[in-house]
């Protein structure tokens, strides 16, 4: 799954990235409001996290720039603890949630994972989908048997985002997009190989091949 983070403290960028990649996300950067606002109207993040105090273009213009143009990426903004009309604005400019410096990642993390739920109308601290029960901190999957799995980074990230788009068409240029950020080396065969992967934890008919089109993951097993 794949956000955009734009702040421009280069230390903090360093240890957020190297967390939210850990807890299985791929992260995009910007380290001003002009880059991150055109980066964040690229149609492929699953949420922005957004400092307002950014150089060239303030954080709340940005926002207000992408609702204004109908861009409802999901977004979490960044203040200063003590900014208190920082968080006022925010929530009037769009913005889904807040987080006030200095923070905990933690709590960061559950933050996003809460929006993510939200937005794809599955609230609660586990992705469910039909018997099949991921559980995002642990990184495992468990069956309907009972039996759990568990999942390499990869495996994780393409299980989580099938799970958060049940019933529809994913190409494999989508889940390319979710697997990895602007800076990694892309190789569409990945796909297949941990598809195959997924297809022998969660059983064959779970994620069905459409020919020419990419993959469709389904609800209940048939």
């Amino acid at each position: 799954m794949r956000l955009l983070l734009i702040e421009d403290n280069y230390d903090l960028v360093n240890i957020l990235k190297k967390d939210l990649e850990k807890a299985g996300f791929s992260i995009d950067v910007a380290y001003d409001g002009i880059e991150g606002e055109y980066m964040g109207n690229e149609g492929i993040y699953e949420l922005v996290v957004l400092d307002l105090g950014l150089p060239k273009r303030n954080g709340i213009t940005v926002l207000q720039n992408w609702r204004a143009n109908r861009n409802d990426v999901p977004v979490l903004i960044l203040t200063a603890r003590d900014a208190w009309h920082e968080k006022v604005d925010g929530f009037k400019a769009g913005a889904d949630d807040y987080l006030a410096k200095p923070f905990h990642t933690e709590e960061l993390l559950a933050r996003i994972n809460a929006i993510i739920h939200r937005t794809h109308q599955n609230p609660g601290g586990k992705l469910h989908i039909g018997d099949l029960i991921l559980d995002e901190d642990r990184q495992r999957v468990t069956l309907k048997t009972g039996v759990s799995h568990e999942l390499t980074g990869t495996e994780f990230k393409l299980l989580r985002f099938f799970l958060l788009h049940p019933g529809q068409v994913l190409s494999k240029a989508t889940l390319i997009g979710q697997l990895y950020d602007f800076d990694s080396d892309k190789d569409s065969n990945v796909i297949e190989v941990y598809v195959s992967h997924l297809r022998h934890i969660v059983g064959k008919q779970r994620i069905e091949t459409r020919r020419g089109q990419g993959y469709v993951f389904k609800d209940m097993a048939e």
